[in-house]
């Protein structure tokens, strides 16, 4: 593990290679998985207002899913998530033409339609937080669908907090990025 300021970085941020390959998982990270994607409570508020604007992106489902269960639940552990259709994809994916799944949330954003881009813990996957009284644990969680990232990122040799750079940076900031990023370049973690 790795301190930097209140956070505690596992190893694997460095040691773990990693570069998603939508064209191989097909989006999978947005459609499996016991509940939606994690939301803190600001990001709830965030969700209903740019609703409107991410709507005509979503699929029939979603909105339908939205429009019964609210922008947000709270799944089986307590926690605050997207709502899902048919306990699987995430309530605000949608497909694009190769069948790849997408996030409609994102798509808005990449139009200049909205600020917010998308949830961080979507933004940061496969990088989870657990958020603890005095620090915020920074761990990988790889799962079978990361298995073709894991290989793109092996042949091209390029670690996980690398390819998370920008949301990394948007959660924790600039600072504590290079602090980890010295902590790699000097060898520290083996």
């Amino acid at each position: 593990m790795i301190e930097i300021g209140d956070t505690l970085v596992a190893d694997d941020l460095l040691d773990q290679k990693f570069v998603c390959d939508l064209s191989a998982c097909k989006g999978a990270c947005c459609v499996d998985g016991d509940s939606g994607a994690p939301l803190d409570e600001e990001e709830c508020s965030v969700v209903e207002e740019v609703y409107d604007v991410v709507k005509p992106y979503m699929t029939a489902e979603g909105i339908k899913e939205v429009e019964k269960q609210g922008n947000f639940v709270v799944d089986s552990d307590g926690d605050l998530s997207t709502p899902l259709v048919n306990n699987a994809a995430c309530a605000y994916v949608y497909y694009d033409e190769k069948g790849i799944t997408k996030c409609a949330i994102e798509k808005a954003y990449l139009k200049g339609e909205t600020t917010f881009r998308k949830p961080i813990s979507c933004y940061l996957f496969p990088v989870r937080l657990k958020q603890y009284s005095t620090f915020t644990a920074v761990n990988v969680q790889l799962i079978d669908i990361c298995e073709p990232a894991c290989s793109l990122g092996e042949k091209l040799k390029v670690p996980v907090y690398q390819f998370l750079e920008k949301p990394l940076i948007q959660r924790f900031g600039s600072e504590w990025y290079e602090a980890l990023k010295a902590v790699d370049e000097a060898g520290i973690v083996e």
